[in-house]
């Protein structure tokens, strides 16, 4: 989450208000230079590198980076037949990126050709699709998932209330060491130690995806609760205190904290995104490295 998604401030279901005497539009754009170096790359090669990048929030959506055209390498974009109309953007053109003959990537690109005056800051500014791209970084360590939102923010607490999980008539989880996981426009999530799960009761599942803020997330099911619970097995240092703990779905299974059942809250709910290439934690490491970047301290 950040400014525009899930419950943010820009976002279609933000959980506060502006104080305001006159209500504002339904629908707030808002872009912002990023302050970052962040690079594109694409069939072994750099092909955008810029740090005049531009992040624009649009309610329900992640963020999403616009190059200038003159930090994209020459003769990599190529204008096809195919537009788009934003509701407030205007029309949209689409491009292929061609690294060589054998990387092109169809409809990898795009850019508004017919901005309003108030939308000028995205005047000669190209946008890339994400899962198109070979990989995103900011500096040398890659960006996974989507553009990462300056806005978001995670903090982790020890706890010592009392969390029950069950599943109809088993509890699968019985802790007063919980850690309370609070990020932006989420509910608080809570985590718990292996040593106070019944272990029996989780059964991996073939679904793995990334938080660009966290790291590659594993699933499990629950007997017949499918993706009942998750976990990061080696998640991102910036919360490593979360990694190989386990936090459970309160609207798949029976979640109480100190008597208080949990419900999942309106506008929680979250657009799954796959690894990127189906690469996992260490492969990613390791093109990190083969590109010059510092993998070991990225952690993925």
């Amino acid at each position: 989450m950040g400014l525009s998604w899930q419950q943010g401030p820009l976002s279609t279901g933000a959980i506060g208000r502006f104080l305001v005497p006159e209500p504002l539009p339904k629908r707030l754009l808002y872009v912002e230079r990023l302050r970052r170096r962040m690079r594109a790359r694409f069939g072994g090669k750099w092909i955008a590198d810029s740090e005049q990048v531009l992040l624009l929030f649009e309610p329900g959506r992640y963020p999403v980076a616009y190059f200038p055209e003159t930090d994209v390498s020459p003769r990599v974009l190529e204008r096809i037949e195919h537009t788009t109309q934003h509701p407030d953007l205007g029309l949209t053109s689409w491009y292929s990126v061609r690294a060589d003959e054998q990387h092109v990537a169809l409809r990898g690109a795009w850019q508004h050709s017919n901005l309003p005056a108030y939308a000028n800051d995205l005047q000669a500014r190209v946008a890339f699709a994400w899962r198109a791209m070979d990989a995103f970084y900011e500096e040398d360590e890659r960006i996974v998932g989507h553009a990462a939102d300056p806005y978001h923010r995670i903090d982790i607490r020890q706890a010592s209330r009392h969390l029950v999980v069950r599943y109809r008539d088993r509890i699968v989880a019985d802790t007063q060491r919980p850690l309370v996981l609070y990020e932006s426009g989420f509910a608080p999530r809570w985590y718990v130690q292996r040593a106070d799960i019944d272990e029996s009761a989780l059964t991996p599942v073939k679904l793995q995806t990334f938080c660009p803020y966290k790291g590659l997330c594993s699933y499990y099911s629950i007997d017949d609760a499918r993706q009942a619970a998750w976990s990061y097995p080696d998640a991102y240092p910036e919360v490593r205190r979360i990694t190989n703990l386990v936090s459970f779905e309160p609207d798949i299974v029976s979640v109480h904290l100190d008597g208080t059942q949990l419900h999942l809250e309106s506008g929680q709910s979250v657009v799954p995104h796959g690894p990127d290439r189906n690469l996992d934690v260490a492969e990613i490491g390791d093109e990190q490295a083969a590109v010059g970047g510092p993998a070991a301290a990225a952690g993925g």
